[in-house]
């Protein structure tokens, strides 16, 4: 299987090709037939393990579909010491062969499952360089986004909402300058909610226009195309959500201030760092705050969950993840869609008492592994555990009180390789 990885997709890269190349003419050397490919583009190895990007760690689950893993060099594969011993480990314990084709040299970088500790020391040796040199450039980057943050240059990445990129007044380097499209619709948010409406109300309404979420709008403002992944879905655009027009409406950026990690950037005096034209006054953004602060008040202060099932329970109506929920005036809660908060509406949005679910799921749990011992939200995770819960019908006697109706329900765990669902 070959694998290809790069961490800044641009029209003008011709990585993906060489990598191609290299990866095919290695395998073709080697007697290897290449059936398959995963493709990681806009994936830093810095940042994330083999086994946490989108399409290869879905291969790394499946290993029983070919006998060897091939990429163009290590720090295509890894970045990091620990990673690579990780990566080792599965290939032992998995029996199966990596190979880094490595087409600078005669001969590629092969590890079979039974390698010699030489061959695992150079794959570790390796690593260790790429280590290092990810760790320079991430230095170097880091004091250049320092000192563009201080000079009120805009250094790239995502642009805030409601602006886009333009010629520094000096004429050297970039700024922020209001966006033409957006901000129309920045100061129309603010209007609304300043009389009263509620973010969810804005967000559907957003969503119902096709307005395109920040992150979208930066894809089109660089010609590339919006959407990707999130929690293991692909989207061909993302939806606006109460939360993500939160983060708009408390960005210092509004007012035109250079905005690092949440708050305003400031220079030797104290003074805060301008990156482009305001789009509110200091006293509009003041009463801006006041009255979104006043509404998170409102809802109370928001705790972390220790919820057993989060994450892994989900709702049949619209395949959305189901949250841990307290009733008002109850001692018991229950698990809920909250497809409100992702910006969307349900069409049968589900619901069910949270110690019935977590019943049921513990029980079928332990039925497809013999475990006995206390089960972990992580032991689920691991196993790729899901549970999926239909919408139940109105009405109904005092049966309804006995406990959850298993036909609405569905137990699937990745591990067993077929689904288990109630009959």
């Amino acid at each position: 299987m070959a694998v290809l990885r790069l961490s800044c997709l641009t029209k003008a890269t011709t990585s993906p090709d060489r990598q191609r190349a290299a990866v095919w003419r290695r395998a073709e050397e080697l007697g290897l037939t290449v059936f398959a490919e995963a493709c990681d583009l806009g994936v830093s190895a810095h940042r994330s393990s083999p086994f946490d990007r989108p399409s290869l760690s879905a291969w790394l689950r499946q290993p029983q579909f070919y006998d060897a893993v091939i990429w163009s060099h290590v720090d295509r594969a890894v970045r990091s010491v620990s990673h690579m011993e990780r990566l080792l480990a599965w290939g032992a314990d998995n029996a199966r062969t990596l190979v880094f084709a490595m087409p600078e040299l005669e001969r590629p970088l092969v590890v079979p499952p039974d390698a010699a500790v030489s061959v695992a020391e150079r794959c570790l040796a390796l690593a260790r360089d790429a280590e290092r040199e990810a760790q320079v450039l991430s230095d170097r980057l880091s004091d250049s986004h320092t000192y563009l943050r201080m000079n009120g240059r805009y250094g790239g990445g995502l642009a805030p909402f409601g602006f886009r990129k333009a010629p520094h007044p000096s004429g050297s380097g970039w700024c922020l300058s209001p966006d033409p499209e957006t901000t129309p619709l920045v100061l129309w948010i603010v209007a609304e909610v300043m009389a009263g409406r509620s973010l969810t109300s804005l967000a559907r309404e957003l969503n119902d226009r096709a307005v395109p979420v920040p992150r979208d709008r930066h894809a089109q403002l660089q010609g590339r195309p919006t959407g990707g992944h999130r929690h293991g879905r692909h989207f061909d655009r993302f939806r606006w959500t109460p939360g993500a027009l939160s983060k708009v409406l408390r960005s210092p950026s509004l007012m035109g201030h250079r905005v690092h990690a949440g708050k305003t950037v400031r220079d030797a005096s104290g003074a805060p760092v301008l990156v482009g034209q305001p789009l509110l006054t200091e006293e509009e953004f003041a009463a801006l705050q006041t009255t979104v602060a006043a509404r998170s008040r409102a809802r109370g202060p928001r705790r972390g969950t220790t919820a057993l099932l989060t994450g892994i329970v989900r709702c049949a109506g619209c395949d959305g993840r189901m949250y841990f929920a307290v009733r008002r005036g109850h001692t018991r809660a229950d698990y809920v869609c909250r497809a409100a908060s992702r910006g969307e509406v349900c069409p049968r949005a589900a619901g069910m008492r949270s110690d019935w679910l977590e019943t049921y799921t513990l029980d079928r749990y332990r039925q497809a592994t013999g475990q006995g011992a206390q089960v972990t939200r992580e032991d689920l995770l691991r196993d790729g555990v899901v549970v999926t819960v239909a919408k139940g019908r109105s009405g109904g006697g005092p049966e309804r009180a006995l406990g959850p109706d298993v036909s609405r329900l569905t137990f699937t765990m990745r591990t067993s390789q077929r689904d288990q669902p109630e009959s």
